[in-house]
């Protein structure tokens, strides 16, 4: 992933470290709380192999990060797990300071009511 040039000069060497293939599975899910998806859908979205996507996946639940059922997997809704978690801040504070703060009610007001038309009825 590259990043813009501003970006490369006003971030710390600390803040331009790579995330860690966990951290970009967490924050997927957390970028996409309001949907499950199943494993290999994460992989083709995230870029991940789909054996690193498994891994991530099972260590995230582990930490209780995470909520599975059958084929599907979504974050958790625990707010307070997930703020205690040192990745998932990380994975944020990074985030945002490359893409600026999500106003979530300015997206919620743009987001579809259906699925997008390219996802099949079992990805939705």
């Amino acid at each position: 992933m590259s990043i813009d040039r501003e970006t490369f000069e006003r971030s710390s060497e600390d803040e331009l470290q790579e995330l860690s293939s966990t951290d970009h599975v967490l924050g997927f899910l957390a970028a996409n709380e309001e949907r499950a998806f199943k494993a290999s859908e994460i992989a083709r979205r995230t870029e991940l192999d789909d054996g690193v996507v498994s891994t991530a996946l099972s260590r995230l639940k582990s930490r209780d990060l995470l909520e599975h059922k059958g084929q599907y997997w979504a974050i958790t809704t625990n707010e307070q797990r997930l703020a205690d978690h040192d990745g998932y801040a990380r994975t944020t504070a990074l985030l945002n300071e490359q893409f600026g703060e999500e106003d979530r009610e300015a997206w919620e007001e743009h987001a579809p009511d259906e699925p997008h038309p390219s996802l099949t009825d079992d990805e939705a």
